[in-house]
């Protein structure tokens, strides 16, 4: 009979993000398989990106613990594993956690795994709690409701006792129905007849609220119910920027690059954050202080087939436009592939979105949580414009600037949005201040 003494199990670690479950995607091993140190041995879908885990023991696979689709617990086993030679299985180095400016945080650690290869080990499932106080956490199993389907308004996003007792409780979901309908002898029918009109069958979808999906809905809930936002506008002639962006193409510096007007934006908010440093915030409710950073990690909204990611390109405050095209196409190719980690999503101060790839004049985004505001660029198009008193056809755009009231007054952000139009509408301006 094997010794199970020398089994090990590998328990769901915190990937950097502080949430408190994943979702099992795939399995890349079988029971009775012989695993390498760093193998990976599954794939797993935080908050908003899908995460390769590789194992932290050398050994044959015993036991998979979770299925595919199944939610997983921080700190929950995932598989468990015995040495090929009936040894004790021997542990890789051991990722924590990242600290608060994106860097590897660990606990005991060998040369075998990167920063973004290696995974937390919980010592025991006791070690990891969700974000959620002890009281409000008995609570909610005592009401039966699900915490993840409740925004916190704690430090950091914890939810509090009160944040329960204002929840309402999620149902179950229903199974959906059998295709048709019985008549009154019993038989089956494929369409549902109503006052002589034919409704076919799954005339409704239902379809299961996780994975990105579910964490975004948390954070825009958490963001309406915690941070009091206003928005402002400004519409401008851009015609200058998009003449010259026309000009960079050509040149030698950007060939094989994507220069685009987004691009252009972004540089010119990193140069107006300069000047206008409060902008660039956060707001510490525990500790009752706003939190100014003097970096930043310039966050771009980015549309996926899994739902709407947001990777942030740390240090971006003295990135050349060069720079910003190189980056923000890998930040896209990363995101839309699933192959962002949780260290690209998260520690955003200051986000860009860009409605205007869908012919949107505006849009008014809501602020993420941690930071102080968002800018949003509307569609670029060719508008009758006066200028010197004569009528001409000029690009044009919008630009909506939403914040959150208690760090950013009207004034700042009227001045901070007019600052980035004015370098938009005199583009030499802005590349002479980079």
């Amino acid at each position: 009979m094997p010794d199970d003494s020398h089994v090990l199990e590998f328990r769901l670690p915190d990937l950097g993000e502080g949430l408190a479950d994943a979702e099992l995607q795939s399995w890349a091993v079988a029971v009775g398989d012989t695993v390498e140190l760093n193998q990976t041995i599954a794939e797993v879908e935080t908050a908003k990106a899908v995460v390769a885990l590789p194992s932290p023991f050398a050994g044959v696979v015993v036991e998979l613990l979770a299925e595919p689709g199944d939610t997983v617990e921080v700190g929950a086993p995932l598989i468990r594993v015995r040495s090929a030679e009936g040894k004790p299985a021997e542990r890789t180095s051991v990722l924590v956690g990242y600290g608060p400016e994106g860097e590897a945080v660990s606990r005991r650690r060998k040369p075998a795994a990167t920063a973004k290869e290696a995974v937390a080990e919980p010592e025991s499932p006791g070690e990891v709690r969700a974000a959620a106080t002890p009281a409000a956490r008995k609570l909610a199993k005592e009401l039966g409701i699900d915490l993840w389907y409740i925004a916190g308004s704690g430090p950091e996003g914890a939810v509090t006792v009160e944040d329960v007792r204002t929840a309402v409780p999620v149902s179950q979901p229903r199974k959906p129905a059998a295709h048709g309908t019985a008549d009154p002898a019993g038989h089956r029918t494929g369409a549902q007849r109503n006052g002589g009109l034919i409704r076919p069958p799954d005339r409704e979808q239902r379809t299961p609220i996780g994975g990105v999906r579910k964490r975004t809905a948390a954070a825009m809930v958490a963001s309406a119910r915690t941070i009091p936002q206003a928005s402002t506008f400004v519409t401008l002639d851009c015609t200058a920027s998009m003449e010259m962006l026309d000009h960079l193409r050509t040149t030698k510096a950007f060939t094989g690059l994507t220069l685009t007007p987004l691009t252009l934006v972004a540089k010119a908010v990193l140069v107006a954050i300069t000047d206008f440093p409060a902008i660039n915030a956060s707001w510490d409710e525990a500790d009752q202080h706003i939190i100014t950073k003097h970096y930043v990690n310039l966050g771009v909204a980015v549309a996926t087939d899994r739902g709407l990611l947001v990777p942030n390109l740390k240090d971006a405050e003295s990135a050349s436009l060069r720079d910003l095209c190189k980056e923000f196409g890998w930040l896209a190719e990363t995101a839309r592939s699933g192959s962002a980690t949780p260290v690209d999503l998260r520690g955003g101060t200051f986000t860009i979105t860009n409605v205007g790839v869908f012919g949107v004049d505006v849009g008014v985004p809501l602020v993420n949580p941690g930071e102080a505001a968002i800018l949003c660029l509307g569609s670029i198009s060719k508008r009758p414009w006066v200028v010197r008193d004569e009528l001409a056809v000029r690009w044009v755009t919008t630009l909506g600037l939403s914040f959150d009231h208690r760090m950013v007054d009207g004034e700042l952000a009227a001045r901070f949005l007019a600052t980035v139009a004015g370098l938009l509408e005199d583009p030499l301006t802005l590349l002479s201040r980079s």
